[in-house]
């Protein structure tokens, strides 16, 4: 990445000023040398300046440093932009070609039932995928302009749970998700925006775990909070990576090694519903390996 040219003349302005300073400084002891020994007023006075110089040249660096630092967290947001437009723009064309190759194959040739349903399955994939891009950027959105009200109603969430995981298993007609909890859970929450939360979660999953290894959900009623757990068993976060997964573009791994598409917005979007809930939200690491997502919300 870049630095820009004010970043440079910020470096070019402090080096001078610290350096000019250290000459003066130089100078300054060099004539204070042929001060008399006798005149202690014109001592103190030349001690009082090199005490304000020092204490001067302190918060000029600290200033600096400072500045630096704001520089640098910004430059690296503004690249984190320029890789989400053109991952999103990526992500975007990808089911749109898709879903034209099977309407197109539909069209131009007369195929078997069986291989039908097996295209407009796969149509349907895309479909889905398409729609959840176009969500987490509406929402994401919504989130960064402060545009959400909690809708709060009480709510049956085994049963909530329960029809995210069907969908998913009707999705891609597999055994994919385990489910274990109580028969029955309330709680006020936004329907809408805890669904969210699953599904990303979900999606999140089944991109780094495959949809050939089993993904765990537990829930469970602890005190005054329920616990949900969404376990899978890819190959994990590092624990440094864990510390910025819920920032807003924020994706694992450099643009050159990172070999699973996504936004940065899934996990952004997750965390903000969390806490509009009051609720907490944490990955920890899944043991022999994968991750584990542990979601709090209080009852």
């Amino acid at each position: 990445m870049k630095k820009s040219k004010s970043a440079y003349w910020l470096y070019f302005l402090g080096a001078y000023v610290i350096i000019q300073f250290i000459w003066w400084g130089y100078h300054l002891i060099q004539l204070s040398s042929y001060i008399p020994q006798q005149d202690a007023q014109l001592s103190r006075r030349v001690g009082m300046v090199f005490g304000e110089g020092a204490v001067f040249l302190v918060i000029l660096a600290v200033g600096i440093y400072r500045i630096r630092k704001s520089i640098s967290k910004e430059l690296a947001f503004q690249q984190q932009q320029q890789n989400f437009l053109l991952t999103v723009t990526h992500e975007l064309k990808t089911p749109i070609a898709a879903l034209k190759l099977y309407i197109q194959t539909l069209q131009k040739h007369h195929l078997p039932e069986d291989k039908k349903e097996k295209i407009l399955t796969g149509a349907l994939q895309e479909n889905e995928r398409l729609s959840q891009l176009i969500e987490n950027i509406l929402n994401a959105s919504r989130a960064e302009n402060k545009q959400f009200a909690l809708q709060k109603q009480n709510t049956e969430l085994v049963g909530l749970v329960h029809t995210i995981t069907e969908r998913y298993q009707a999705r891609y007609h597999a055994k994919l998700i385990d489910f274990s909890g109580p028969k029955e859970l309330f709680a006020e929450v936004d329907q809408h925006m805890l669904d969210t939360i699953i599904v990303n979660l979900m999606e999140n999953a089944i991109k780094y775990g495959g949809t050939q290894q089993l993904i765990s959900i537990k829930m469970e009623k602890l005190d005054r909070v329920v616990a949900i757990k969404i376990a899978d068993q890819g190959p994990g976060i590092d624990p440094a990576e864990r510390l910025h997964i819920f920032e807003k573009f924020y994706r694992i791994g450099s643009e050159e090694t990172r070999k699973q598409a996504g936004s940065g917005l899934g996990l952004y979007i997750v965390a903000e519903y969390v806490r509009l809930h009051n609720g907490q939200i944490r990955c920890i690491e899944n043991s022999p390996s994968g991750s584990i997502f542990e979601l709090i919300l209080p009852l």
